[in-house]
């Protein structure tokens, strides 16, 4: 069915499956930061709110860069800002949209926190406020779903923190050298490329019919949410993560339970340099559930270095849950039921 590029066109009419293939170009993106004069106070500590796809590149970031933050970075999913937010924070404001209620009830109260403010989005409020109040801020190429537009925003967050002077701008050439790695990858995983020899195509067969549960480690967590997004936004199928060692504490005996056939599938997201305890407890676990739950399947993700295995892996996470939508035969482009609900909030 997979192989089927009448069936393919049929069922992605919005043509979900060249943005994701188009997801390495953003690697390249030229970051402009506007308005982004920095007077230099001292920032002692860096916040981002965001929501969802938003939120994610930040998560990214507290992965990836943990060992050269030399400050606290939090990632705020809510409509509230933590009281310690004051003149030497650096408060980030991230909705592709520009709209999320979320994120400009806590932008509103940065500011009147005093907060030093920087701004990402692709239209909306947001940009007009950055507009208005000459605000620091990256405007990404618009008409994507957020979801899709996770390195957009990887590159523009980072930005605003070589702007700050938080990280050295290196780390935007490093995402940028990756770019070329992958496109090569992404080739792999088209329409055009047969399931036998598809990756992608192979792990939506897999997980199609089930509630997938996506495991991650200290350094994977972020791409295991991404895959868990991925699934519910684009397959339009429920799905859940949860990150090692954390697992081990509490999830972990919650599978140990009866029924023993549980309708799920299990994908471990592995990192070559993650922890070494972390990469015996994903073997030990599966080994001390066999019977209990389905046998996990390892995705090692692929890549010389931690930045390059999360984008590998993001990408990885769009093209697959896009098969399984056009299994499940759903449009895997738009959030219907999300736009509803974000109108009768409204």
């Amino acid at each position: 069915m997979l192989d089927d590029k009448n069936l393919l066109e049929q069922r992605d009419p919005a043509g979900a499956l060249a943005v994701a293939a188009a997801e390495c170009d953003q690697a390249e993106f030229d970051v402009d930061v506007w308005n982004g004069d920095n007077d230099h106070r001292p920032i002692v500590n860096v916040v981002v709110a965001g929501m969802g796809g938003s939120a994610l590149a930040a998560i990214v970031v507290k992965a990836w860069l943990k060992e050269r933050l030399m400050i606290p970075f939090e990632v705020l999913r809510s409509y509230d800002v933590p009281a310690y937010i004051g003149e030497n924070t650096l408060f980030i404001a991230s909705s592709y949209s520009g709209n999320t209620e979320e994120v400009l009830s806590a932008l509103e109260q940065a500011e009147l926190k005093g907060a030093q403010i920087g701004i990402i989005a692709s239209g909306g409020q947001l940009i007009d406020t950055a507009a208005s109040y000459r605000i620091a801020h990256v405007a990404l190429p618009a008409d994507l779903q957020p979801r899709m537009a996770v390195i957009y925003n990887l590159r523009a967050l980072v930005g605003l923190l070589v702007n700050f002077d938080i990280v050295g701008r290196e780390q935007l050439d490093v995402i940028q050298m990756n770019a070329a790695w992958l496109r090569d990858e992404s080739t792999r995983w088209g329409a055009d490329v047969p399931t036998d020899r598809n990756y992608a195509k192979q792990l939506a067969l897999e997980a199609v019919g089930k509630t997938p549960v996506f495991y991650g480690g200290a350094l994977t967590a972020p791409v295991a949410y991404k895959w868990k997004i991925s699934w519910n936004e684009n397959a339009k199928n429920v799905s859940f993560w949860n990150e090692y060692s954390e697992f081990n504490h509490n999830e972990f005996l919650g599978w140990t339970s009866h029924p023993v056939e549980k309708p799920f599938a299990i994908f471990d997201l592995v990192s070559s340099f993650e922890h070494p305890q972390i990469l015996k407890r994903f073997e030990i676990s599966d080994r001390l559930l066999s019977g209990m739950r389905p046998k996990s399947t390892v995705i090692n993700l692929a890549g010389d270095s931690v930045i390059a295995q999360l984008l590998w892996g993001s990408i990885l996470a769009d093209f697959a849950s896009i098969y399984v939508a056009i299994l499940n035969n759903v449009d895997p482009t738009p959030v219907r039921l999300i736009e509803k609900l974000k109108q009768e909030l409204a």
